[in-house]
């Protein structure tokens, strides 16, 4: 019984140890505390937790007025690139207009220096039609009878520092008139060699881009004709109202082929035409009267 009373005592003891203890630490503490002048403050407390949360919120609110400016800036960047770019494609067509316009000059000045030359009364024309559906690949001219145009007169050109034969009017209108070239398997013009004046005749095959055949040469000519010489016309009239009366002198083509045949009675060549007819602007219709010296133009 003796035993059983110590043991009770020693633990109540033990007890009573352990409670001073704590107290003493916990009033050592609550002291430490108070000298740091750190007292918890439920209102400090919130007052922290609302400032994260208002802090939160701003920064949202900045980063949302940081899109919505970049979103503001990247149309008006748009609309400023698709302004020049508009600026910069009217330039561009400006600066063509004004390329097209010096070579539209330098062409005129061509031809106006090539009217200056002409020994023959003249009456300048624009190609305005091209009509590949008729009987002959004929051309449309922007002149007519009111400008003195008539059946049968001589159309020249002047291309590439050349002036060469295009072909003849075959019907005038009153302000419109059309044009059948020298290659329309219709068109016969009288010619000769330019170096040994050796007469023939040209026809057409009635395509621009198939050469022209000189036919009726005589055959004494072979050993003094040659590759590339210039076939020009003869000036002299031919049989039947239907045949043109072309100015002499007035370059055709080229020799690009001599096809001579012992069995025939005369030989013949082909030539590429002197000017390109794809290329074709203007022209001028000769008259049938030569020009007096000193005279220009058509007045």
């Amino acid at each position: 019984m003796k035993l059983d009373r110590g043991r009770r005592q020693k633990k109540h003891v033990n007890a009573d140890t352990y409670v001073f203890a704590a107290l003493v630490f916990i009033s050592f503490t609550l002291l430490f505390l108070s000298n740091l002048s750190f007292v918890i403050n439920i209102k400090d407390v919130g007052l922290s937790m609302f400032s994260g949360i208002r802090g939160g919120i701003s920064g949202a609110a900045a980063q949302i007025s940081r899109v919505v400016l970049s979103v503001q800036e990247l149309a008006e960047l748009q609309s400023a690139y698709k302004e020049v770019s508009e600026r910069i494609t009217r330039y561009e067509q400006l600066e063509r207009s004004a390329a097209e316009i010096r070579q539209e000059n330098y062409r005129l000045r061509q031809q106006l220096g090539f009217t200056e030359q002409i020994r023959y009364r003249h009456i300048p024309a624009q190609i305005i039609g091209r009509d590949p559906d008729n009987l002959f690949s004929s051309f449309v001219i922007n002149k007519g009878k009111r400008d003195g145009l008539t059946y049968n007169m001589a159309v020249l050109a002047f291309q590439d520092g050349m002036q060469a034969l295009v072909g003849k009017v075959v019907q005038a209108g009153y302000v419109e008139s059309l044009i059948m070239p020298v290659y329309d398997i219709s068109s016969f013009v009288p010619a000769r060699f330019a170096s040994s004046r050796f007469d023939g005749l040209v026809e057409g095959q009635g395509k621009s881009e198939y050469p022209l055949i000189m036919r009726l040469i005589s055959k004494r000519a072979r050993d003094e004709i040659h590759f590339g010489d210039m076939v020009v016309t003869s000036g002299i009239g031919g049989g039947g109202e239907d045949m043109a009366v072309y100015p002499g002198e007035i370059n055709i083509g080229r020799i690009s082929r001599i096809l001579y045949k012992e069995d025939e009675s005369s030989m013949e060549v082909e030539l590429k035409p002197a000017i390109d007819f794809s290329r074709l602007e203007y022209v001028f219709i000769i008259e049938a009267a030569r020009v007096e010296s000193g005279e220009g133009g058509r007045p």
